[in-house]
């Protein structure tokens, strides 16, 4: 129950509104109190001896009571839910800032559908705990301690009878929260893998037609279905086995009141109004009672929820700023890697061994290689997008280990091999780095990554709306707006990481030689990865990468002399028309 506590503690925020809250369950407690006494008086002052003022007074008395028990109990119900709303909303941005600021490798392992289902499904589960069944507890067990009291006043006999129930019902649903807190955390997980099959089915609706693989997709959830209603079925298995037993020991203890009672009227020890009253305290003992019981699945299950919220807020940042980190200033591009190993987590080979190379500024370094070399690893060290094995990666000299991220990344553009675009125009997708560029400046941009025409031949123009992934444009024209998004931003490094593999070889060479002006103009330094040979031969450089390893670096012509790799790669590639 430890991350229960956690959630408990955020209450703190929000003191005033549980203070209103604790108010009401009190006031609610008293107008409860004070019901059977009236009932009392009512039946001793005035029934019996018949008179009516008394009854009158006492029935006026009632109503009052009614209303205030009515007031106060909206009171209670709505603070608490208002505080519940206010915890919800502290957990959401929680978790939600720390899925921004984990690292690629922590993405890399975690499932979406885990984290979509903690951050929508497991929040609500804590808000609900918070918003009723909290209240509910607090308010039970506050109805408890003040009816022991008065049922003792009255007759510590009875009271001893009555109160026997309370620790008979502590065991049970003590019990119960101890064995099924792992069943209800079960049913959280398969709910998270449901909504993972869901997830993937949604995404590649395409494949799965493609492949006509529906009937199979659909076995697959009702599989995952089934777990889910089998594991939710065990919580209703729990809850059966423990309810009737509460009820049946409930109903005991009534029939042993009533019994002790009515001897207690019959040899005239106690009144009728006293039996009344002990009857109806009795019911204030039995429903706080049957209230905890109901709240029990509820707690179980937050408890649960909690855990598995707080598995992600307490995971430690691998990649975050070191306590002397320096900002990145006046960046002149050049970048360095010294002997740099790197193994992914969970690995246990190196994805590349041994690099070693330095770039001059506003050089164009292109990397080439097969598929699996190293290429995107490389330049996905050089943001710290992940951190190095061994070896340091430099930047102007600077480790880049010692600079500020955000001074860091804001120096560098990079298109990443994986094209996403957000909901929203056109115009917001390509300014997505910078929001308050002007249209003008995205035009320019546009212009650049040859997507411009495209553009202001749509009904909307650059308002033409996105829909969710890019989807109505093709890969190329995606890629072509990243690209554009990303020459927007102000970068002093630019990183291409196989951004024309989406289009043509004549729109690659338009966009390669827009990127030559560009990088002229803004004097930075760049690093293409490239499969075709055609797009990289008038760089600076070319570095070629074969099984994590620097096999030889060289201008075009150098290699075709020096590198056999790099000659059967050229000719492979002159054989398919490249």
């Amino acid at each position: 129950m430890q991350a229960l506590n956690r959630v408990l503690c955020n209450l703190q925020t929000y003191w005033l509104i549980v203070t209103g809250a604790l108010i009401s369950v009190l006031l609610l407690t008293v107008t409860n109190a004070i019901t059977p006494q009236l009932f009392r008086l009512a039946i001793d002052r005035g029934i019996t001896e018949k008179n009516l003022q008394v009854v009158l007074y006492s029935a006026g008395a009632m109503l009052l009571v009614a209303i205030g028990r009515g007031l106060f109990n909206f009171g209670q119900s709505f603070w608490a839910e208002k505080a519940s709303q206010g915890v919800a909303y502290d957990l959401r941005n929680k978790i939600f800032d720390k899925i921004e600021n984990l690292s690629f490798s922590y993405h890399d392992r975690a499932q979406t559908s885990q984290l979509l289902t903690r951050i929508t499904s497991d929040v609500e589960q804590i808000r609900l705990f918070l918003g009723t069944s909290l209240v509910q507890v607090v308010s039970s067990i506050v109805t408890l301690l003040a009816t022991s009291f008065i049922l003792i006043l009255m007759n510590w006999r009875l009271a001893l009878i009555s109160l026997a129930l309370v620790p008979l019902a502590a065991l049970i649903l003590g019990n119960f929260l101890i064995k099924n807190q792992k069943v209800f955390g079960l049913a959280q997980e398969r709910l998270g893998d449901l909504n993972g099959v869901l997830q993937e089915n949604i995404s590649g609706v395409r494949i799965v037609k493609a492949f006509v693989r529906e009937s199979l997709e659909m076995f697959r959830y009702e599989a995952i279905n089934r777990d889910l209603i089998q594991v939710n079925m065990r919580t209703i298995s729990a809850i059966r086995n423990t309810f009737p037993l509460l009820f049946f020991l409930s109903n005991l203890i009534t029939i042993a009141v009533v019994g002790y009672a009515g001897i207690e009227v019959i040899n005239k020890r106690s009144t009728i109004g006293e039996l009344v009253a002990f009857n109806t305290y009795l019911l204030f003992i039995l429903q706080p009672i049957l209230l905890i019981g109901f709240a029990a699945p509820v707690i179980a299950q937050a408890a649960a929820s909690a855990e598995r919220i707080y598995e992600v807020i307490d995971t430690p940042i691998e990649i975050k700023d070191s306590q002397n980190a320096i900002p990145l200033k006046g960046c002149i591009g050049r970048i360095s890697f010294e002997n740099v190993q790197f193994r992914y987590p969970g690995s246990e080979t190196f994805a590349i061994e041994g690099i070693s190379f330095e770039t001059k500024p506003n050089e164009l370094i292109a990397l080439l290689g097969m598929t699996g070399s190293g290429k995107s690893t490389i330049v996905n060290l050089i943001p710290r997008f992940y951190e190095v094995t061994e070896g340091a990666v430099r930047i102007d000299g600077c480790d880049v280990r010692d600079l500020q991220l955000s001074s860091l990344r804001s120096q560098i553009g990079i298109v990443l091999q994986e094209t996403r675009l957000f909901s929203g125009s056109i115009r917001e997708n390509i300014s997505y780095g910078l929001p308050n560029a002007t249209l003008d400046q995205v035009i320019i941009a546009a212009k650049s990554a040859q997507i411009h025409d495209f553009i202001n031949d749509l009904p909307d123009g650059y308002n033409t709306v996105v829909a969710e992934r890019g989807v109505g444009l093709s890969g190329g024209q995606r890629q072509r707006i990243a690209i554009a998004r990303t020459l927007l931003t102000d970068y002093k490094l630019l990183i291409l990481d196989d951004s024309t593999s989406a289009v043509d070889a004549q729109t690659a060479r338009q966009i390669q030689a827009a990127l030559d002006d560009l990088m002229h103009l803004k004097k930075c330094t760049a690093l293409v990865i490239a499969q075709r040979i055609s797009t990289v031969r008038y760089a600076d450089r070319i570095i070629l990468m074969d099984k994590g390893h620097l096999i030889a670096q060289g201008t075009h012509e150098e290699l075709m002399i020096n590198s056999p790799l790099y000659g059967s790669i050229l000719e492979s590639q002159m054989q398919r028309g490249e």
